[in-house]
């Protein structure tokens, strides 16, 4: 008796597939014994998935089968890292024990990190996994409610955000109380709010017509003066007279930003030119980008942006 829910991990700022599977075995014979295994290269936040995903289930009012669970995720030679594979847990469980319809978890990609009581936190990456669910061609996508609106990006996939793990399991079991959440691209939504603008600048005409010249060119500035002199200043202020940014480069900045962990109290896409000023002692890996699982560094971070280098050695 086995069922599979499809998720999603992050490598850099892209999404790989995973497939939950749960396999229901014998009943538990002893208090002491281990109920709930989780194999297929799972780091220590997964590992503690098991508790969070009991004690949601049971804080839910759900069943949580007092039988040994065999957790597998595939596949298992990619190190599989963060919470967000709780919900897809969850409702893997809740499809082998009957709770929900196996045949709906096909074609629906699951993310979540699930608090104790059930209800669902932000994760990262949502525009990258939403991508790759449309590439993959699943048709309906599952997240928490606060990242629904930027995964919405990826037109012909029906995102849902989900408050809490009971409003997952009741759209699985087709309840019409939930309607997908719908992309916004109107002139509202894209207007950038950077709280400074190049208006500010008083006086300096030589640095604010050689901004000028390199915003409409896209060259690269050398600003040199003594501190106080205005270079962190006017650097600030370059993005608000760059071009604004199309759909794609939009698209592009918020799937970088959120990967890094860096929008979770964004509400759909990042529509401001990135400004990224790193301190001077920034190693070269916070710069470039790298580590045990890639994360992206103030380089990619600045991309369709301003990259602001003050006082650096090189």
């Amino acid at each position: 008796m086995i069922a599979q829910a499809h998720s999603a991990t992050l490598i850099g700022i892209e999404a790989l597939p995973i497939v939950v599977e749960v396999d229901l075995m014998g009943p538990v014979q002893d208090s002491g014994e281990r109920n709930f295994v989780l194999v297929g290269l799972p780091d220590k936040a997964v590992q503690e998935s098991k508790e969070r995903v009991r004690a949601a289930m049971k804080n839910s009012g759900l069943n949580f089968p007092n039988r040994r669970i065999m957790c597998n995720l595939a596949p298992g030679d990619i190190r599989k890292e963060g919470p967000w594979l709780d919900l897809p847990m969850a409702l893997a469980i809740c499809a082998v024990d009957g709770q929900v319809p196996r045949d709906e978890l096909d074609k629906t990609l699951i993310l979540g990190e699930l608090g104790l009581d059930g209800e669902l936190r932000p994760i990262d990456g949502a525009v990258s996994v939403a991508l790759m669910a449309r590439e993959r061609g699943f048709r309906r996508l599952i997240v928490p409610e606060a990242n629904a609106p930027e995964a919405a990006v990826a037109v012909g996939v029906e995102v849902y955000g989900a408050r809490r793990l009971l409003d997952a399991v009741e759209l699985l079991n087709g309840s019409t109380l939930f309607t997908p959440q719908r992309f916004e691209h109107s002139a509202e939504a894209i207007l950038p709010e950077y709280g400074v603008d190049f208006s500010d600048v008083k006086g300096q005409r030589h640095a604010v017509r050689a901004l000028e010249v390199a915003a409409a060119g896209g060259h690269n500035v050398l600003m040199s003066g003594p501190p106080g002199s205005g270079k962190t200043m006017l650097a600030r202020r370059l993005p608000t007279i760059l071009p604004p940014l199309s759909l794609e480069e939009s698209v592009q900045v918020t799937r970088i930003h959120s990967a890094s962990g860096q929008a979770r109290d964004r509400k759909g896409l990042i529509w401001e030119r990135p400004f990224r000023s790193p301190h001077h002692s920034a190693s070269h890996a916070a710069i470039v980008g790298g580590g045990k699982n890639p994360k992206p560094g103030e380089v990619s971070m600045a991309h369709h942006g301003i990259l602001f280098l003050d006082e650096t050695s090189g």
